[in-house]
């Protein structure tokens, strides 16, 4: 199987236009046009073929080699990286999350060299020794609510921006506003399925990137989306699929209009 000049199976583009082993460069610009200004708010997910959203407690045991490039490709494109307390604790969340290369990228088109960084939590249980607060190459914010902990609130208020995104539990609308305010726009969410669930319900993902991983794997496992109740469903529509060593990296957007003026078309 030939290669890209990363080592990669070539990601090939069958939808819309088909395109052959797509360039870095291609990509960012595929995944970096958005149908409107103001906050937009990615989320970006694998899967099993079964539904499964972890193998062995881990996302990242799902995906590959590919999947990891494209989701270090996204990360890029960011204002700020949003992800639950619960996924930085599986996933081992710490130090700087992208690279030499990204963080060049984004200086030469005028943005910080890394995004800011975000993380969710009701409980505030977190531990303050963690890679994620000792080698955080940025000041995180941390999203929780007005009814946390005092005590845990004033420890990790030294470590980081204790932001109130609600009164008795964290509110998606009140993150969004919250980093609209300090001019964070493009926010990517790394999971995990209880945020995207808390952002569902509230109607405010606008992006779903879905990895759709080939294997199946049976077990329990959760699904990527969990919350703790109804709502209406709500219409995404395909814009792009990616295809490579036969994973399909899917790119959905929420099924609604764009204000006047904005592009009708992602580029």
């Amino acid at each position: 199987m030939a290669s890209t000049a990363h080592g990669l199976a070539p990601i090939n583009r069958i939808f819309p236009e088909p395109v052959s082993a797509a360039t870095d460069e291609q990509l960012l610009q595929w995944y970096g046009g958005v149908p409107r200004p103001g906050s937009w708010v990615r989320f970006n997910f694998v899967s099993s073929l079964d539904g499964a959203a972890t193998l062995e407690g881990q996302s990242g045991r799902l995906g590959n080699a590919v999947d990891q490039h494209v989701f270090q490709l996204l990360r890029r494109l960011g204002d700020v990286i949003l992800v639950g307390a619960g996924t930085v604790r599986a996933e081992g969340y710490g130090g700087d999350l992208l690279g030499a290369e990204a963080r060049k990228w984004r200086a030469s088109r005028g943005k910080p060299e890394h995004p800011a960084v975000a993380i969710v939590s009701g409980s505030l249980d977190l531990d303050p020794g963690s890679a994620f607060f000792s080698e955080a190459p940025v000041r995180p914010l941390l999203f929780t609510s007005a009814a946390a902990d005092p005590a845990r609130r004033k420890e990790l208020a030294a470590l980081a921006d204790v932001v109130d995104a609600g009164r008795e539990r964290v509110e998606a609308a009140g993150i969004v506003h919250a980093l609209a305010e300090r001019g964070l726009q493009q926010i990517h969410c790394e999971g995990g399925p209880t945020l995207l669930g808390s952002f569902e319900a509230a109607g405010l993902v606008d992006e779903l990137c879905l990895t759709v991983s080939p294997l199946l794997v049976g077990g329990s496992g959760t699904r990527i989306a969990r919350s703790g109740g109804d709502y209406p469903p709500q219409r995404l529509r395909l814009v792009q699929a990616l295809e490579s060593d036969s994973m399909l990296l899917l790119r959905y957007i929420a099924d609604r209009p764009a204000p006047a003026g904005s592009p009708a078309e992602l580029g």
